[in-house]
């Protein structure tokens, strides 16, 4: 199982490569990465809102690489708490803000000092500053009281993370109870060799770190979530240079993923 990494990995080399991908992202996003970006990847591979996108500041929106689209899991209310759980430059952030109105909060917590720039920038141009705080930090350690948020929001991180039982608790530790997990992910249809594993330039590639589909809702159930169900696919990878990297019968491919705190 891809829940933690394998002994002798070195997760260190890995956040390096992480942190370097997308702060490279932040500063060049239309230079060339494994992955897709951008306003029309979000429309057309992950069936986000047209309108509702072009409404949003254009450094958020070309800066966006999510793999699935959390805003078709569940509504987001009024007046309601939403963490965006590593923003990048806040395209899935800003679409919850506009949706909680002036009585929510809208936090952004991300380890990238240049995505977090943008993601200020966008929250600035979209007149939304009153109600949107970017934090720095990371997805083991958040900076976020416990119990103090109704939806957690994330977009094609999990994967990354060398062991997601922790990432996971510290969801369900910041949700109130009745919160719900709106996630998007990176999973696969069997479980990768451990020399692919052990390569932390293809965790970074978001596939060697992927869950199995089984193994994503028995983790989220082991941290303590329940009514855990994905709920839509995508092929995000689709025409990409990390498609190439794998196996076919991996099927690699993004996915929506509901999960609800007791």
């Amino acid at each position: 199982m891809a829940i933690r990494c394998p002994i002798g990995f070195d997760s260190e080399y890995l956040r390096d490569r992480v942190y370097e991908t997308y702060d490279r992202v932040a500063r060049e996003p239309g230079g060339e990465f494994h992955f897709h970006r951008g306003l029309d990847y979000a429309c057309e591979y992950l069936n986000y809102d047209r309108a509702e996108l072009n409404a949003l500041p254009a450094v958020s929106t070309t800066r966006f690489a999510g793999v699935a689209n959390p805003h078709r899991i569940g509504r987001i209310e009024s007046g309601q708490t939403v963490l965006d759980h590593a923003c990048g430059a806040g395209m899935d952030l800003l679409l919850a803000a506009k949706r909680i109105g002036l009585r929510g909060n809208a936090i952004g917590v991300d380890m990238t000092e240049a995505m977090r720039e943008c993601a200020k920038e966008g929250a600035g141009e979209a007149g939304l500053t009153d109600i949107v705080d970017i934090r720095e930090g990371v997805y083991e350690e958040l900076p976020v009281e416990d119990e103090t948020i109704d939806v957690v929001i994330s977009n094609g991180v999990i994967n990354l993370a060398p062991d997601k039982e922790v990432v996971f608790k510290e969801i369900y530790r910041v949700l109130k109870p009745g919160g719900r997990l709106f996630l998007g992910d990176v999973v696969v249809q069997r479980e990768l060799k451990l020399d692919a594993r052990s390569s932390p330039d293809l965790w970074a590639a978001c596939i060697a770190g992927a869950l199995t589909e089984r193994e994503l809702p028995a983790i989220a159930g082991a941290a303590g979530f329940s009514d855990c169900a994905v709920t839509e696919r995508f092929d995000c990878f689709r025409d990409t240079t990390a498609e190439v990297k794998v196996s076919k019968d991996l099927y690699v491919q993004g996915v929506n993923f509901f999960a609800r705190k007791v």
